[in-house]
């Protein structure tokens, strides 16, 4: 852990027996059994036909109003739920003069399939789907090369196999580069991935810009990967926007480290 995350998680800690945080800054806490079933959140929309959404969309997670229970964007909707296994669970901590959310650390146990897992998961969502449109997403994140694995998705919607379709923001693999990923329902993978390290236990804003026929990585503010992709790439599927992971079963991808400030924007 680095220092600035020790700091942090001393600060919290010490407020905490001073009596001086509210009951928001607490822990995040999944249902008792530890597990919210993805079928309990989803809207109850037709399975067979998925919805591309018309207008305009902008949505932005802060936190700051702590585990009020579903967490919702700075407007009041698209909710958000807890979901963990293995006793996986996710905390408040101070981030400037708000909140932020940290991940289970790193699972170092033999069997992966014994980890502690927890995400943050939304509900199915149709008017979240940009098809062609403009896509803005992405994130600030705090993470160290302790928190780094073969896979950290950050924010994400849909999946890249089986015709589904997605966008996704990740720190993959050991060298911690950032990198936006995009699939469309008639298939391609495409990824941008500067060659920017930003597991340095300092904080880091991350976008992901879909316009036309480009993909960009932005990292604090400045394009630093893209690539071209096909004008025609339609993103559209009846999964929920999720943060933290792809899940919380086994082999989910899981985050570790610290998340602030998810935000989605879908223009026409």
């Amino acid at each position: 852990m680095s220092r600035h995350r020790r700091r942090l998680a001393l600060t919290g800690v010490l407020l905490l027996i001073a009596g001086l945080v509210p009951s928001r800054a607490s822990a995040i806490t999944p249902p008792a059994d530890g597990v919210l079933p993805s079928s309990d959140l989803r809207a109850a929309l037709p399975a067979g036909r998925v919805g591309v959404g018309s207008a305009p969309v902008s949505l932005r997670y802060t936190f700051d109003g702590g585990v009020r229970e579903p967490i919702t964007d700075l407007a009041g909707g698209h909710q958000l739920r807890p979901l963990a296994q293995n006793g996986g669970a996710l905390r408040l901590v101070p981030q400037g003069l708000g909140l932020a959310v940290a991940y289970p650390d790193r699972c170092t146990l033999a069997r992966e399939i014994d980890c502690p897992r927890a995400i943050l998961e939304g509900l199915r969502d149709d008017e979240l789907n940009p098809g062609t449109r403009t896509l803005q997403y992405g994130a600030s994140v705090l993470m160290t090369h302790g928190d780094l694995s073969d896979g950290a998705n950050v924010v994400q919607k849909g999946y890249s196999v089986g015709g589904v379709s997605q966008f996704k923001l990740q720190v993959d693999h050991r060298l911690g580069h950032p990198s936006c990923v995009i699939t469309g329902r008639t298939g391609g993978i495409y990824r941008a991935e500067p060659w920017v390290d930003v597991a340095d236990g300092r904080w880091h804003d991350l976008t992901c810009s879909r316009s036309n026929n480009r993909l960009t990585a932005i990292v604090d503010g400045v394009s630093r990967a893209w690539v071209r992709v096909p004008p025609r790439l339609s993103i559209a599927n009846a999964e929920p926007l999720r943060v933290g992971g792809k899940g919380p079963a086994q082999g989910n991808d899981q985050y570790a480290g610290e998340i602030d400030n998810v935000f989605l924007t879908i223009g026409d």
